[in-house]
């Protein structure tokens, strides 16, 4: 793909993926145009002071419920990647209608502004909390993977590809368990909530490249998984703060004892390749010779992080918790 003239717009621009997004997409790729789609001024400026003032970059204040401002956004941009989400899992059981109106009708928006503005192609950023979803986080992201799937069908032929990538917890990302468990640490006592609990592990970097990895190869309707590490909430615990005591505190409220990626009933239609799943989409527009090349998953898989081939070792995650405190 010639990155160097497209136009790029990322909603939610400011958040932990957008700082690094625009920091590779600034250094390595070159982008005509990166603009930071988001609501709040402070962290535009904020990102302004701390450097991200390069001539191609342009910053719009807008929300994706805002129907309206997308329009004008999208404007001569070829490529869009939704990041923008209430994504804390309490806040959202508290507030069902914030959560709705921002994951589920703000996805909406960024679809049909696309579709009517010639978007040659969007990604959205989904989660594991997606698959089988127990929280209102997760419904409400599993609702936008199906919206932005079928976009492809209001698009047509021959207009906008849409497609979507779900991974696990990213290393250092805000409201992540690895800067609470440092500051945590300071005390001397680290809160965890089941001592089985398990989670696929991703930092910001590898998420941001497989990314940009998935809009160079989407052909629209797919869904993203990457082949992600698992871990032990434990294992985390002793390398972060090896002499902290713990306190066990219980499963909270829309919480799961182990994630998943890939269903048995969604691994009917994924494929396998050599660093990816790709979930098909199960709609009679998908053409199905496009992933030709990959693997056929057995009967009863499920991709969980209790049961994943990879575990992180302790070494890796000392690097893994070193490369939160290099970003």
């Amino acid at each position: 793909m010639d990155w160097q003239n497209r136009s790029i717009l990322i909603t939610g621009g400011t958040g932990s993926f957008g700082h690094k997004f625009i920091e590779i997409m600034l250094r390595e790729y070159h982008p005509r145009r990166l603009v930071i789609f988001s609501r709040d001024e402070l962290k535009q400026h904020d990102m302004r002071v701390a450097g991200y003032n390069h001539e191609s970059l342009r910053y719009f204040i807008g929300d994706v419920r805002d129907r309206d401002r997308l329009y004008r956004a999208f404007n001569d941009i070829d490529i869009v990647v939704h990041a923008a989400a209430l994504k804390q899992v309490p806040a959202c059981e508290y507030n069902p209608f914030e959560a709705v109106a921002t994951n589920i009708l703000g996805a909406r928006n960024v679809i049909d502004a696309a579709i009517d503005r010639g978007v040659k192609r969007v990604l959205a950023m989904s989660t594991d909390k997606a698959t089988a979803p127990v929280n209102l986080y997760g419904a409400t992201k599993l609702v936008s993977e199906k919206l932005f799937v079928q976009g492809n069908a209001y698009a047509g032929a021959d207009g906008t590809r849409f497609s979507g990538v779900r991974y696990g917890n990213v290393v250092g990302s805000r409201g992540s368990v690895v800067p609470l468990f440092k500051k945590q640490a300071q005390e001397g006592t680290l809160t965890i909530t089941d001592k089985r609990m398990t989670r696929f592990w991703i930092t910001l970097e590898q998420g941001v490249r497989f990314v940009i990895s998935c809009i160079e190869l989407m052909q629209g309707g797919e869904i993203f998984i990457p082949k992600l590490p698992s871990l032990n909430i434990m294992d985390l615990a002793r390398v972060v703060a090896p002499q902290a005591n713990v306190e066990f505190i219980g499963i909270r409220s829309g919480e799961k004892l182990h994630e998943s990626m890939i269903s048995v009933d969604e691994a009917r239609q994924a494929l396998e390749l050599e660093d990816r799943f790709v979930i098909q989409p199960d709609h009679g527009w998908w053409q199905s010779d496009h992933w030709a090349r990959g693997k056929k998953l057995p009967d009863g898989f499920e991709y969980a992080s209790d049961k994943n081939d990879h575990w992180l070792s302790e070494d890796e995650v000392r690097q893994m918790v070193a490369s939160y405190e290099d970003d």
